[in-house]
């Protein structure tokens, strides 16, 4: 029964799909990290089934980019682009450590959040327009769930820069040998699929998740001495569009040549 709650936790809580509402209590989220991955998973389902109705209906690119890249915010709800947008604010203030948390708690958004997020959206979107290819398109699908599964590796395993938030206390509830363990058995697995669609490829990609990963690790220890819920967003994002450069690089690259 604590897993099927785990499961419902991590839906209420990461996606805006419905789900049965009930009190939380800290023996529910024991495994509720375990299943972070599958709003990821959704995430490329529903992507890649959106290429495909693109490809029946003949949808131009315009479309086919500025769809694809709301799919994510509509599953979310944009969790996740608010923690990007707090943590642009408080990285770019450039103050020391305890102002910088203080900025990542205030609910207003400054002028460097804005600005980043546009540029973050014209560059998702121009790299996103250049995935056609099934197989690459495949391998991003993947990513989704390969980002989730390291986002949720860091949040048991990294320090916790405060003492409070949903975060620590998510990092506290869980059972963290066992999610470290699956989240690894599920990246591992991720990783696998990945370069079964595309050897080169699938490695560079997976690659680009994993190097996001270690800057993530290391940029949130100088800033901050540790991770928060803002930052675990902030990660995702930028895993995320790591993964599109790339893939939209490997396919402009292939067109041009002829292969990879």
């Amino acid at each position: 029964m604590n897993l099927v709650k785990s499961f419902i936790i991590a839906l209420s809580l990461y996606s805006t799909i419905p789900v049965p509402q009930f009190k939380w209590e800290d023996k529910d989220m024991r495994f509720m990290m375990c299943f972070f991955p599958i709003i990821g998973a959704i995430i490329g389902g529903v992507l890649f089934l959106w290429n495909y109705i693109c490809g029946i209906f003949n949808i131009g690119d315009i479309c086919y980019s500025f769809v694809g890249t709301a799919i994510p915010l509509i599953i979310t709800g944009g969790f996740h682009v608010d923690g990007f947008m707090d943590t642009m604010d408080a990285f770019h203030s450039y103050k020391p450590k305890e102002k910088k948390l203080e900025i990542l708690k205030d609910s207003h958004i400054g002028a460097f959040s804005v600005i980043m997020l546009a540029l973050y959206g014209f560059i998702y979107i121009g790299a996103f327009s250049e995935i056609k290819d099934s197989k690459l398109l495949y391998i991003v699908c993947y990513g989704f769930f390969l980002s989730r599964c390291l986002s949720g590796i860091s949040v048991v395993t990294f320090k916790s820069a405060k003492k409070d938030g949903l975060l620590y206390q998510f990092a506290n509830s869980s059972d963290k040998r066992i999610v470290k363990l699956s989240l690894i058995l599920q990246t591992i697995a991720c990783i696998v699929l990945m370069i079964l669609q595309s050897p080169l490829s699938g490695v560079l990609i997976a690659l680009t998740a994993i190097l996001t990963f270690i800057y993530y690790y290391y940029r949130t220890k100088k800033e901050l001495d540790g991770i928060t819920g803002d930052t675990a967003g902030y990660f995702l994002l930028i895993c995320e569009i790591g993964m599109i450069i790339v893939a939209a690089l490997i396919n402009v690259y292939t067109k041009y040549t002829g292969g990879l």
